[in-house]
């Protein structure tokens, strides 16, 4: 076993949570109530998770019921934290343009069987990704649109629509929400060995099969995120995600 459950293993854990809390508090960050919460959160989560997916794994309802959780989890998530408003829930539509098309592709082809055991981890890689890039990309194009509102409504005064004008401005800093998975792809071997490829050495697989499953989440990552990132921004230069500031 990598890792023995035992105390000592909660002790460590508790140790690193108030050490990351310690250092925000210590460096004025602001987030370290955030990161207490969130990491009890974790940890009955997956305690949650761990007894409920043995459950799923055996029964297509379940299965399909708990995928459709963890979009709508994502899409709450990912709202809240681009808008405080009522526009949040279009966050939705990112993350199911991203993720919807990629894994019923993967279905349709075979490639991954319509099986709790593989759909679960599967979806639950490419709705993190779609999540993370959705909130990154959204929460840079609306802080740039407010800093730089002179340069939006100069845009529109030479003649240009309301969205090309927000497009020149958010269109850049949003992009850069696609860096982390285009960095982790880059460095995948060099730097680190994500998730998938130690699960499967762990689970007993060939070093070789374990580099091709974890290529496919990589590459699969890389579409779903660009297609997330596209759509917020075409929602925020539409105006269709906004914050009160700029009504």
């Amino acid at each position: 076993m990598l890792l023995p459950v035992n105390v000592t293993f909660g002790a460590v854990l508790a140790v690193l949570l108030a050490v990351a809390a310690t250092v925000a508090a210590l460096a004025h960050l602001g987030r370290s109530r955030d990161i207490v919460i969130a990491g009890v959160r974790a940890a009955a989560q997956l305690a949650v998770v761990s007894l409920v997916i043995g459950a799923v794994v055996r029964s297509l309802p379940l299965l399909l019921a708990f995928v459709a959780l963890m979009y709508a989890v994502a899409v709450r998530t990912a709202g809240r934290r681009i808008t405080p408003n009522a526009t949040w829930w279009w966050a939705a539509l990112p993350i199911g343009a991203g993720v919807f098309p990629v894994v019923g592709a993967l279905l349709l082809t075979g490639l991954v069987p319509l099986k709790g055991i593989a759909l679960i981890p599967v979806a639950g890689i490419l709705i993190g990704g779609a999540l993370t890039a959705t909130v990154l990309a959204g929460r840079r194009a609306l802080d740039e649109l407010s800093l730089r509102h002179g340069e939006v409504e100069a845009g529109m005064a030479l003649g240009l629509l309301d969205r090309d004008a927000r497009l020149e401005v958010a269109r850049t800093p949003a992009a850069d929400a696609l860096l982390p998975g285009l960095d982790q792809t880059r460095t995948v071997g060099l730097v680190t060995l994500p998730g998938a490829f130690v699960g499967m050495l762990l689970g007993g697989a060939s070093p070789l099969l374990a580099g091709v499953v974890q290529l496919f989440v990589l590459v699969g990552l890389m579409a779903v995120q660009s297609v997330a990132v596209a759509v917020v921004l075409e929602l925020v230069a539409r105006g269709a995600v906004h914050r009160e500031a700029q009504e």
